[in-house]
């Protein structure tokens, strides 16, 4: 993803000012005095922030995957509990926590890391967790056509925790099904019980 971050870095360095200007505004109408010494970077921080947290844009998630395998292996594949950080695209707050990938491949599998950049891409960016979950899914079955795909997400959200209801400890689980999975029953409650070891 280093092609990605010279983009990020290119495009935040082009609109540094700008958003530094605009967090100054932001600072200004809450009531802050932006001259105070611990606000006078906050501006730059926020922006060069934007570079790390926004460094999905600009990538195709189906890309990240990249170099898949031929290998006859059609037993379930599962790489669990990838830590994401992503940002509620209604209130700009944080969410995070942890995505499940489970797929039986039929040919092609995908390097095992992979899956952690693709997680990378897609939340990296203004997002909902039911998307996260969805364009897991239909990217892998997309790249790697296997026979089937299984998608847990589990988000905590500050957007919950922190405002409106404030129910901290919450947690919002979504899941996509895909393929062979739809049908099986056995093959769902094996991926379940397996993400939950």
């Amino acid at each position: 993803m280093a092609g990605l971050k010279d983009y990020v870095n290119k495009q935040v360095g082009e609109n540094h000012e700008k958003i530094e200007h605009h967090v100054r505004e932001i600072l200004k109408l809450i009531g802050e005095n932006v001259e105070r010494e611990g606000l006078l970077d906050t501006p730059a921080r926020v922006a060069r922030m934007y570079e790390e947290i926004f460094a999905g844009y600009e990538v195709d998630p189906r890309d990240v995957l990249g170099v898949t395998f031929e290998e006859n292996h059609e037993e379930l594949v599962i790489v669990k509990d990838i830590v994401y950080y992503s940002q509620c695209e209604h209130h700009m707050a944080p969410f995070f926590g942890k995505v499940h990938i489970g797929y039986i491949p039929s040919g092609r599998i995908a390097g095992l890391s992979k899956l952690a950049r693709l997680v990378e891409a897609v939340t990296r960016r203004l997002q909902v967790q039911e998307r996260i979950t969805s364009q897991i899914a239909d990217i892998m079955e997309e790249v790697l056509n296997p026979q089937g795909v299984m998608v847990v997400v589990e988000g905590e959200h500050l957007c919950m925790c922190a405002r409106g209801v404030k129910k901290p400890g919450s947690k919002t689980v979504t899941s996509a099904v895909r393929g062979s999975f739809r049908k099986d029953a056995a093959s769902r409650a094996e991926f379940l019980s397996l993400i939950k070891e």
